[in-house]
């Protein structure tokens, strides 16, 4: 695998999509020597089911787990340190996280409970938890989200976990871009797999999921995020760690230059069974026929961006996506499948910023 690209897969056997993608990717040799130490880093921020939106599917390291026995590397565990005001270990037990741990006897370790040592970051003084030093090759799992405070969080942002709860509240105090970039000079840099299944359409804790049912894998944490700003309706220079990032040097933002290889296709017909009402008011602007997750998620997560805007106010053409519009004509499309409407966007599954674009220009 190489730094530019981002390869993901589609499906609803998130176990089984895991192992796919890392054997596609080559983990095995991507961390090397097998007497590495190799931790998974999920997003537990808050006890809560996977299915809200807010923390990493246990499947997603129920399939890392099970990779990594078949390939023979005996130092792997779990660590994660949750938000300041949820206790780690609810956050473990309540994710299935524990249960996965435990049936694969592989240790957890509560960041929260752990000591902390002074680092240089870059120019900043960072303090993270100890385990970070026994730590060789980190496998950062987030989860694709919005953030009520910094627009969105993945890549970058998952590496507050792995800090103590004093500095939470210190980063917080900073206004959280800057020292988030820092923080990413000093962590051991190895995979980002992201968790793009049903994360929310505006805050870290959950509550609108938005089901896309994909995993992708990624380098470089910079052109992760970079990509998720894309895929969510925001530019880059909205979320300021991620450029700071790019100055420190830990990645770039380039996500023309990247190259995105889909292992599959996404299926259509894939519906949102939990859909909430926020998600349902945005649903009523569109035509969905036997549409994919993945394209549906992005058209909701576009209108989602309107809306805030007041762009949606008016509208009276519900815009056409799916598979069931391929030999239809509408009069507003997105997605490659609806290329006989008048007015059309391409893609398969165009980001949610470039459908903001095409709808703003021609949206009635």
């Amino acid at each position: 695998m190489k730094k530019e690209e981002i390869v993901m897969i589609h499906g609803t056997d998130y176990v089984q999509m895991t192992i796919k993608l890392l054997e596609a990717i080559h983990l095995d040799e991507l961390i090397g020597d097998k007497e590495k130490r190799v931790a998974l880093k999920p997003n537990l921020i808050l006890d809560d089911d996977a299915s809200n939106g807010a923390v990493t599917h246990p499947e997603l390291v129920e399939g890392v787990l099970l990779y990594l026995k078949s390939h023979d590397f005996p130092n792997v565990k779990v660590m994660e340190g949750s938000w300041v005001g949820a206790r780690t270990s609810r956050a473990f037990e309540t994710s299935g996280v524990a249960s996965i741990c435990r049936k694969y006897q592989v240790p957890f370790y509560d960041l929260q409970k752990d000591s902390s040592y002074p680092c240089d970051g870059a120019g900043m003084t960072l303090h993270l938890c100890s385990e970070v030093k026994n730590t060789d090759f980190l496998i950062n799992m987030p989860v694709l989200k919005g953030h009520c405070q910094t627009l969105v969080t993945c890549a970058l942002k998952n590496a507050k976990g792995v800090i103590p709860n004093n500095e939470k509240r210190r980063f917080h105090t900073m206004g959280l871009h800057k020292p988030i970039a820092h923080l990413n000079t000093v962590i051991p840099h190895g995979l980002v797999l992201v968790d793009n299944i049903c994360g929310d359409l505006n805050f870290e804790e959950g509550g609108n999921p938005v089901v896309m049912n994909r995993i992708f894998a990624c380098l470089d944490p910079v052109l992760c995020d970079a990509y998720v700003c894309e895929s969510i309706g925001y530019a880059v220079d909205d979320v300021p760690y991620i450029r700071i990032a790019e100055q420190l040097g830990i990645g770039n933002t380039n996500t023309a230059n990247a190259r995105i290889v889909m292992l599959n296709q996404p299926i259509g017909g894939q519906t949102n069974k939990k859909a909430t009402e926020r998600v349902r008011k945005l649903e009523k602007y569109t035509d969905a026929r036997d549409a994919c997750s993945a394209c549906y998620g992005s058209l909701v997560y576009a209108l989602e961006r309107l809306d805030e805007r007041g762009n949606t106010h008016g509208k009276q053409e519900r815009v056409c996506i799916g598979q069931g519009w391929k030999d239809s004509a509408g009069q507003i499309g997105v997605g490659s499948c609806t290329k006989n409407c008048s007015r059309h966007l391409p893609g398969c599954p165009p980001k949610a910023l470039d459908i903001i674009q095409f709808l703003e220009k021609n949206w009635q």
